[in-house]
């Protein structure tokens, strides 16, 4: 096998905790020059290396990440997101430059994948749907023989990432004066928080399992909400925030779902409590005269939830897949990679209740495997196993020639970005 040629990579913020420092290593160990630009405190100490500070404005970034790019060689850059505000710019820039762009997320199938692709992701993803073209590829692929055992995963892990993260940028506010979080809400802020709901863990449990108990027997439909800070609402959805969503959702819930059938609406796990969901739930539901069919419920296993549902509606939530991984009916309401016919209930969401559509299994596990093959790497962010099998296998595919992984045809429908947003803050 011929030897990778040599490369240098340009690394933007990454995600919480060592990762990103990891790769960069093991890129080296390979031969290849590894690079990292710091935009503020967080990322400094996420990085314990070489790095270059950036602490200019937001306005001469493109111009100063142009000039980075010329005067170091870069050939490949890599990100954590493509759509925080210094990522698009560097994204656009990188491609006027010829760079090649990798994009790394959490996965689209979770849990025990990362999400890595070329050019971008979710609704900026070059991934088509066409059922046909799936089908097509899939019978080229031999069959996933991937290690199916779980990987380890502690949410302490990650809240000790954040924090640590939280904490650097905070401190060293001063040093990087003209930082633009891309974050609705200040890290301050979110931590209070999340001490607030630390506080009243217990509470919330004995909730969840009363609602638990009052909903587990009874058909209803899942709403999973998701984070308001999530780009997947804000850019790749028509819904300005996920207040508009859930308004919209549950009065198309009370115009259209048989009697008889409830509504559970789940808090996101990482939700820090910013806002009153149950409260605001509540409210809507009630505005709408179903106040007794509408339930909330601020935690439970998620996978227990989906699989005891009649489906799942979802602006663009991977809960959606995880709900396809067990056969249920899913809408989607914004864009998403697996939102493809077939797979997906293809007609409006006031239909979906009396009537969702099975997803097309064969057609799923033919798409499931074109993504494990083009877009995604085992392994996790939040223990020494995950990261070490992240590491390995994104020097793999980052190591490839472009055409082994960018042979996608690119969708027209993939790039119509322009969606009316829907504003709804209350009932």
């Amino acid at each position: 096998m011929a030897e990778a040629p040599t490369k240098t990579f340009l690394f933007l913020q990454g995600p919480h905790g060592p990762y990103f420092a990891m790769l960069a290593e093991a890129l080296r160990a390979r031969g290849h020059h590894a690079l990292r630009i710091n935009i503020n405190g967080g990322d400094k100490i996420d990085w314990p290396g070489d790095a270059t500070d950036y602490r200019g404005t937001f306005r001469n970034w493109p111009l100063f990440f142009d000039d980075f790019v010329v005067n170091n060689g870069v050939t490949d850059l890599i990100l954590y997101g493509d759509c925080r505000p210094y990522h698009a710019s560097a994204h656009g820039m990188a491609r006027l430059r010829g760079l090649r762009v990798h994009v790394m997320e959490e996965g689209y199938i979770r849990p025990d994948f990362l999400t890595l692709q070329d050019d971008g992701v979710n609704g900026n993803s070059t991934l088509p749907l066409d059922p046909q073209w799936y089908l097509a590829e899939a019978e080229r692929l031999s069959p996933y023989e991937g290690d199916q055992q779980s990987i380890p995963a502690t949410f302490r892990v990650r809240a000790r990432n954040t924090m640590r993260n939280g904490i650097a940028s905070a401190l060293m506010r001063p040093y990087f004066p003209y930082y633009q979080t891309h974050r609705p809400h200040s890290f301050l802020l979110e931590s209070i928080a999340w001490c607030y709901k630390l506080l009243t863990r217990q509470t919330e449990t004995k909730r969840s399992l009363s609602v638990w108990e009052e909903i587990k027997g009874k058909p209803y439909f899942t709403l999973p909400l998701q984070l308001n800070s999530d780009y997947q609402i804000r850019i790749h959805s028509p819904f300005g925030n996920m207040r508009a969503a859930l308004r919209f959702v549950i009065k198309s819930f009370a115009r259209h779902a048989p009697e008889g059938v409830f509504l559970l609406v789940k808090r996101h796990p990482l939700d820090p409590g910013l806002v009153a969901w149950r409260q605001l739930t509540r409210r809507i539901a009630a505005h709408y005269g179903v106040g007794d069919r509408v339930l909330y419920l601020p935690d439970w296993d998620i996978a227990e939830v989906v699989s005891k549902s009649l489906g799942v509606v979802t602006v663009n939530s991977t809960v959606g897949t995880l709900a396809l991984n067990s056969g249920k009916p899913v809408v989607v309401l914004g864009h998403a990679v697996y939102k493809v016919p077939g797979v997906v209930h293809q007609s409006s969401l006031d239909d979906f209740w009396a009537a969702p559509r099975q997803p097309d299994l064969k057609l799923y596990a033919a798409f499931r495997r074109v993504l494990v093959d083009r877009c995604l790497i085992r392994g996790g962010l939040l223990s020494d196993e995950g990261l070490a099998l992240l590491v390995a296998n994104a020097v793999e595919r980052l190591e490839k020639d472009p055409s082994e992984v960018l042979a996608l045809p690119r969708s027209p429908r993939r790039r119509q970005r322009a969606m009316k947003i829907v504003r709804g803050d209350a009932a």
